[in-house]
Formats: structure tokens, sequence, C-alpha cells
């Protein structure tokens, strides 16, 4: 079989390997197709780390990135339960560990982690499963803290693939407005088909202040910039959420303690449930991850992947291992 290593930063190898054997607990899966995880892609592709303080060594295997994957059971490890060969199966969470992922045309994963495909999903449709029970984390925690979004005008800052997957999960909480806010039009245009109500370039255009009609109730943030993160505690009524990665320090002035005080949230941890709520919306069309892929290519053209992510050329890439 074939796996993609990243042999130094901006060098990327489809090299023949071995073919690996599930172990006790674990399903080999032969992969139908991944998509990128921009950020995950462009830092480790790029030499940089994904999370600050974090280092890191070449060659690299990408277990992450490479953990957004969909394919069918080829072999079932002892103690792995009941999977037949053949069956279709999603990624619903990452390792966390330094360890091959599903850039390969073959993989072994722990049984716990993987969710049997609805019927009549395609590879795109349903790829992308990890990325949208990690946004609904977020959603999580804004239920945990009293803050959902049923009913109620929720914001969404940064529409790259986590903030797509954000404004549908808003709407299928029964959110009554959803503004999308990013500086590109051609992401808010895509928003908007997928059940944003408004959209916003940024604060220029969004006047501030907690109360009057502008203002939302609850918010989340795909960015992880402070400047973004900042401009929605100070329209927003009750929570916003972090899903981005933040890079930076985030200032609370005073005034957001008061009228009442906006909740600043942090992220909550990866679980079944919240992966199995985001499979069900996808398998209802109320989830749509599709329209986030913009090219799919065969995964021996890896870099030319993540040159249209830098480029904002695409904003998810399916690769093909087979291709």
């Amino acid at each position: 079989m074939r796996q993609l290593v990243i042999a130094a930063p901006g060098r990327a190898e489809w090299r023949e390997v071995a073919r690996p054997e599930p172990g006790p607990g674990e399903v080999l899966v032969k992969v139908s197709g991944v998509t990128t995880c921009p950020h995950w892609d462009l830092h480790i592709f790029g030499g940089e780390p994904m999370f600050p303080g974090q280092t890191l060594s070449y060659p690299y295997l990408p277990g992450q990135p490479g953990h957004e994957a969909t394919g069918e059971v080829a072999e079932v490890g002892p103690g792995a339960g009941e999977w037949a060969v053949g069956e279709r199966v999603v990624v619903w969470r990452a390792t966390g560990e330094a360890r091959p992922g599903f850039y390969a045309q073959y993989a072994t994963y722990a049984a716990e982690w993987l969710l049997r495909v609805p019927a009549g999903l395609a590879v795109a449709e349903v790829a992308s499963l990890e990325l949208a029970m990690c946004v609904e984390v977020s959603f999580q925690q804004l239920a945990a803290a009293g803050c959902g979004v049923a009913g109620k005008r929720v914001a969404v800052a940064g529409l790259g693939p986590g903030g797509l997957v954000a404004v549908q999960l808003a709407r299928a909480h029964g959110a009554a407005v959803v503004i999308g806010v990013d500086p590109v039009a051609e992401r808010r245009a895509l928003a908007e088909t997928l059940g944003a109500t408004e959209t916003r370039s940024g604060g220029e255009d969004w006047p501030a202040g907690r109360t009057g009609e502008h203002a939302v109730d609850a918010a989340v943030d795909c960015t992880g910039v402070p400047p973004a993160i900042e401009m929605l505690l100070a329209r927003t009524r009750e929570a916003v959420a972090l899903f981005g990665v933040v890079r930076g320090e985030v200032r609370y002035s005073g005034q957001l303690m008061w009228g009442p005080g906006v909740n600043l949230l942090g992220y909550g941890d990866h679980n079944r449930a919240a992966a199995e709520t985001a499979l069900a919306l996808v398998a209802g069309g109320r989830l749509r991850l599709a329209p986030l892929v913009s090219e799919t290519l065969p995964l021996s053209r890896y870099a030319e992947g993540v040159a249209l992510l830098r480029e904002r050329q695409a904003i998810k890439v399916l690769f093909d291992p087979w291709g």
C-alpha cells in the first residue's frame, strides 16, 4: 500500500509501505477519502506546530492531519466488536497520538472511534464528520452554560470549514437568526447558501453594542484571532464560545461584566454524543458537508492541495488515496 509522509517542511512523499495489521480493539480501514483539516495541514506542512509550545520532528507521519476520513472495514482485530468486512465507517475523533492516520490507502484505528455510515451518503458528504463533531462540542458548551441557541440570534466569526459547519449547526439547533462574519465575500456567499440569514465582513459593517437590534444572544468564534473574539464580545449578550485555536491574548474589559455580563467559554471535550448528533444531522439533510469540499485530488498530489488552501482557493480538499 501507499502512505503519505511529510519528509521535511514543504516536501511530501507518497511512499510504498507494508500494510498494517489491526491490533486488539482495532479494525483495518480501507480509506475511501480523507479531507484536509486546513490549520493542521498548513502548519505541519509549513514546519510549524499546530498548537503553541509543541515541537515537530520530521519525517512526519500525518495522523494529525489525516483524521477526517471515511472508508470500509478491511479486517477486524481481536476484541474489536461486531464489525463486518465491507461495512462503511467514518472517523469521529482524532487519536491525539503520534501515529499514522488516514493519509494512506489503509489505516488501523480503534473500533470505538468509528461510526457506521448511514446508507446513501457519498464520501464527500461524510468524510468531514470529525470536524462536525468538534464544532458540535462548542454548542454543547453553550447549552451547558445555559445559553442554548434555540429561538435566538447567533453569530459565527470565521467562515472557513469550522465556521460553515457552525452556521449550519446553529440553524439545526433552532437559532432564529444566524449572522456569518468573514472578510472574504465568497465565503459569506457560501454561508448564505448553507443557512446564514445575514452576513457581515467584520466590525466595520456591524455596529457595536450588547443591546438593541444589532446585538446577538450567543456567538461562536472560529478564528482564534483576538480582535475577532473581542469584536464578538462587544456585540453579544450572553456567551461567546471559542472554537478556533487562540494564538494571542484576548482582552475582557470591565464593561463586559455588566448588563448582564457576557461569558467567554473555553472548549470542551470531544465526545461520541457530539459525533452521533452531527451524523444524524448529516443523514437527515440538515448538515451538509459536501459543499465544504472545493477540490478532489489524488492523495499523491497532497502538496498541490495544501497550496490551494494556502492561497484560499479551496475551503477543503478531498483526497482520494486510490486516484
